[in-house]
Parts: structure tokens; sequence; C-alpha cells
């Protein structure tokens, strides 16, 4: 029965990865116009066709040492748009920390200098949304060091209360390189969140392509009052019912508007950076949110 179920997983990622490399030239930014779905309205997009930094109408960055103890400082000038992709890159670079307190006990704030820089970039305050399809294109690299994110947080309440969803990570469990789908939502704990987490091996992706991180994909998000179920290249990696995502005050955050992140993060989960050759990029071609007519 496990070897049936190994053999199905591995027909439905070939007809899935089949489907869509026919769909797009998967190696250059997607010229077409954002595709009509039955049912739905495309109510924003993001297609990244002006160079300069991303559009201050719709992007704020995050600045200096921000989650997670990674070794990035985040800046704007690592983020920036040409030839019709978003690039945000990773840089080997000493950078002082203007907030640097000897004997500090913080992470933030006991190191005199940050040694790589990255840029994250979110609509916070800008552009939020309650239900609908998200939908990503994007190269990611794959390097040791390298953590590329899509994800989304609400926008009230502390976290994790206020509902976090990765559409998309990349790093490194148990030293494996993964792609992770990830939903997240409170607990009787401050700052300990509820996990429904899926870690699909890196492995499996390339045994069907060993090219596949030189090339774009598509991450998708499918939610509805029901559930949020998360998609890459049209294979579904998770699917958490909203039923079961109830905060101990019996919120449910996933009931509320969400707003997007997109990040590059260096060390951390993402793993030892100090051999990898720099930049570390990671480019986004769009990004693009439908919702039901009806709504």
């Amino acid at each position: 029965m496990k070897n049936t179920k190994i053999i199905l997983s591995f027909l439905i990622l070939l007809v899935c990865n089949t489907a869509y490399n026919q769909e797009f030239n998967h190696s250059a930014p997607n010229s077409k116009p954002p595709s009509e779905i039955p049912g739905m309205k495309l109510v924003w997009s993001e297609e990244f066709n002006i160079d300069g930094l991303p559009n201050p109408e719709y992007w704020k960055f995050e600045k200096g040492f921000v989650r997670n103890e990674e070794l990035q400082w985040y800046q704007e000038k690592n983020a920036f748009c040409a030839n019709g992709l978003l690039i945000i890159e990773g840089q080997r670079e000493q950078i002082r920390n203007p907030n640097f307190v000897s004997g500090s006990r913080s992470w933030k704030t006991n190191r005199e200098f940050a040694h790589y820089t990255s840029a994250s970039i979110n609509t916070r305050g800008t552009k939020q949304w309650l239900y609908g399809r998200f939908e990503v294109r994007a190269r990611i690299d794959t390097a040791m060091g390298s953590w590329p994110a899509i994800w989304t947080l609400g926008v009230s309440n502390q976290w994790p209360s206020n509902g976090e969803i990765d559409i998309m990570e990349f790093y490194r469990v148990r030293n494996v390189p993964t792609i992770l789908a990830n939903v997240a939502w409170g607990t009787s704990q401050q700052y300990v969140a509820k996990w429904h987490t899926e870690r699909i091996p890196f492995s499996k992706f390339t045994a069907i392509d060993p090219d596949w991180s030189k090339k774009f994909h598509i991450w998708r998000m499918d939610w509805t009052a029901e559930s949020i179920k998360l998609y890459l290249d049209n294979e579904l990696l998770n699917t958490t019912p909203l039923s079961q995502t109830n905060n101990p005050d019996g919120l449910n955050p996933f009931t509320k508007p969400q707003y997007i992140l997109l990040n590059l993060a260096i060390g951390g989960n993402g793993g030892d950076p100090a051999k990898t050759i720099f930049p570390v990029k990671y480019e986004i071609d769009y990004v693009r949110v439908y919702q039901d007519t009806k709504q």
C-alpha cells in the first residue's frame, strides 16, 4: 500500500508539472495578462512591469533585524523591479547596526554588525483581503542559507492570534532542503502558535525535473470561509479546515482580512550561508488576487 501511494504521488506531480510546463515559458517572465477564472474577478494584481523600487502605493519595507534571529539586515536597496520582475537580492556585505548596545541580551541589539543584507516587503496598511485566490509566480534560490517566503498575516491582534498563512517557504528541515506550506493560529501561550504544516522534501521535485530551481513556479492559495488550500504548480500541498483554526478566545483569525509579505531571509532555518556564492536571488513575476464574483 505504501509503495502504491508513493507511485500515485509521483504520477500526480508528473501530470501537474507537465501541465504547468506547457502553459508557460517557465524560464522567463510571463508577459500574458492575468487569466480569467470562471466565477471569479481579479481584484488586484502587481505585475512588476515598471523598473525601479516596488510601487510605494502598495509595498512597504521592513528594516533592520526583524525576526527569527536571522542573519540579514533588511534594507530597501535589496529589492528592485527590472525586466518585468521583482528581484530580492541577498548580499554578503557588512552593515553597522545603529541599534547596537554592548552587553545587550537581545539578538537585535547585541550584534555590532550584520554580515548579510536582503529585503522584505509587504502590503500592510495598503492592501488587504478576506478570502480569495492568491497566485504568485516566482523563481526561488535554493542555495545554502536561502529562506524565501510568500506569506500572509492578519491585520489585527498579536501574532499568532492574528493568523499566519505560509503559501510558500523553502528552507532546511533537519538539514534536508524542503518546500513548506503552513497555516498557524493562536494558543493559550503568548507567541506560541498552533501549526498545520506540510513539509515536502525538495528532492521530490528535482527527481521529476533536475532544473526545477532554474524555473518559475506558481504558488496558489484558495481561501474560503470553509478552508485554506495551498498549491504548488496545481498540486495540492495543504488543506486546513477553518473549523479547526479558532484561537482559545473563540476568534477565528482566518475570517478576518490578511495582507501579503514577500521576503528573502538569510541563515536561520535556511542554513549556514558561509560557503554560498552571493548574491542569492529571489525573483517574483507577479502577485494576483481573485475573489468570488458574489463577494
